[in-house]
């Protein structure tokens, strides 16, 4: 009698159970038991470092409840809330739409509708920075008012927005007939050389007697590109401006910055009656000294909107400890490249824990990657531009995504703007940031910066969903 009941009791059990592997769902690592049925479920998806699953939707159910585990706890509390999301993207350089746009037509239409649409397959890019002329990422060197040797220009007669009505400005009118809510921020690598007291465009200082010729070359062009539809959101006056070395480029130290924008800049934005915002500095953590010396200045500070970061240097706590400093000014995270000789592994998972989660929780209201796009040789570039800058997609006969596609994708397919960052816990080495979205929706972003999987329980409102994550794997969360 006791064998027989021994007997139905097993039957019942592998009848009500569920049974079955969760390998491939669960990024690498042991399954978790899974948690009884709740009153919410979790959509997961997981990029791992070694490209078995890029940035898939796992099929495995997770469902917030109550039964007690040993796993770590990642507690999300939407109570408490932080700064508000701009966007996630990356820079469109001049390269980028010069390659984009010789593809085909049906090609880069689908592209597009990829990178900037909202549909299941877009990862909904909702931030795009852009050079104010040409970058170092451009097929050639130029401004938007180029003299002959020893002319010079003061009232702008001759500016015009020049090869960038080839291929950026065409561009962006695409993308904005997909997304027309994305933000654009504008950075000048150099300013037009007769401006300069170096007769190049590597390097040099603006002359003193141009700052406000300068101011209105920024006024004319936030104009014209709003004349061709074309918002510029934001710009920063110089990016790197402690890097003179790149062609093209200038040197501005704060001083000389903190100047151009209090008695120049500022002013000429004011009689123009425009928006735009001024971020300052648009360089690396390592020296929040610059930034800073600008927002001590308080008639500098009266125009400004907040201070970018790169992270070529640094730390990226240093964002922290100038928003600390001037909390009623924001800070952003505008460029971060991935190189060609890098691995996707390590890309995918440095990236992730400094510029994804690191900038994000460090107050920045958006996280960018550096090149959208180039072609398999990583051009076009200026002469002397960068030859090892790895674009998001390599653009050949069709279009290879690459782990900065992942890096931005993971957050910016789900954290659209108007998101806020609210509370969680990092947990031993699972990185993470959490937000909730302006439809109420809670999303998860988690790096295991580990070199082991890792189980992990997602703990919201006194529930929690259990969940693995493979050794440097990313995955993000959405209920």
């Amino acid at each position: 009698m006791r064998q027989r009941l021994l007997l139905i009791l097993l039957v019942t059990c592998l009848t009500n159970c569920r049974c079955g592997s969760n390998k491939g769902d669960d990024g690498g690592g042991t399954p978790p038991p899974n948690p009884p049925a709740g009153n919410a479920e979790v959509a997961a998806w997981i990029t791992t470092g070694d490209q078995q699953s890029l940035l898939q939707k796992q099929t495995a159910v997770l469902s917030f409840g109550t039964l007690a585990n040993a796993f770590v706890n990642i507690d999300v509390d939407s109570s408490q809330q932080y700064q508000t999301i701009d966007g996630f993207g990356f820079t469109l350089t001049g390269g980028s739409a010069y390659v984009i746009n010789r593809m085909g037509a049906p090609e880069k239409n689908a592209l597009l509708r990829e990178l900037f649409g909202n549909e299941e397959n877009s990862i909904g890019i909702s931030y795009l920075r852009l050079s104010i002329g040409a970058s170092d990422l451009s097929p050639s060197v130029f401004s938007y008012n180029d003299l002959p040797a020893g002319q010079t220009d003061p009232n702008l007669d001759q500016f015009n927005l020049g090869p960038d009505k080839t291929d950026v400005i065409p561009l962006l009118k695409a993308i904005l007939a997909i997304n027309p809510a994305i933000k654009f921020l504008g950075s000048p690598w150099s300013p037009p050389v007769w401006m300069k007291d170096k007769n190049s465009t590597i390097g040099g200082n603006l002359k003193p007697e141009y700052y406000a010729v300068y101011a209105q070359y920024l006024v004319k062009y936030i104009q014209a590109m709003k004349a061709e539809g074309i918002t510029i959101d934001a710009i920063t006056p110089q990016n790197e401006p402690l890097h003179d070395g790149n062609n093209p480029s200038l040197h501005m130290t704060a001083e000389q910055q903190a100047t151009f924008i209090k008695s120049h800049l500022g002013p000429a934005f004011k009689a123009a009656n425009i928006n735009t915002k001024i971020i300052v500095y648009d360089h690396n953590c390592d020296r929040p000294d610059y930034p800073l010396a600008i927002l001590n200045d308080a008639a500098a500070k009266a125009f400004v909107d907040g201070s970018a970061f790169h992270l070529y240097a640094g730390d990226i706590v240093a964002l922290g400890q100038v928003h600390n400093a001037h909390p009623d000014k924001n800070v952003y995270f505008t460029e971060q490249y991935t190189a060609s000789n890098g691995s996707f592994d390590g890309d995918l998972k440095w990236h992730m824990k400094n510029v994804i989660i690191g900038a994000t929780r460090n107050w920045s209201r958006i996280a960018l990657e550096w090149n959208l796009a180039n072609d398999a040789s990583f051009g076009p570039h200026t002469p002397g531009g960068c030859t090892t800058c790895k674009g998001a997609l390599t653009i050949g006969a069709a279009a290879t995504r690459n782990v900065a596609y992942y890096i931005i994708g993971h957050a910016s397919k789900f954290v659209p703007a108007g998101s806020v960052r609210i509370s969680s816990n990092p947990a031993g080495n699972l990185l993470n940031v959490a937000f909730v979205t302006p439809a109420g929706k809670k999303v998860l972003i988690i790096s295991n910066d580990g070199n082991a999987p890792e189980t992990f329980n997602i703990r919201y409102k006194g529930k929690w969903a259990t969940h693995s994550l493979g050794a440097g794997s990313a995955g993000t969360y959405v209920w």
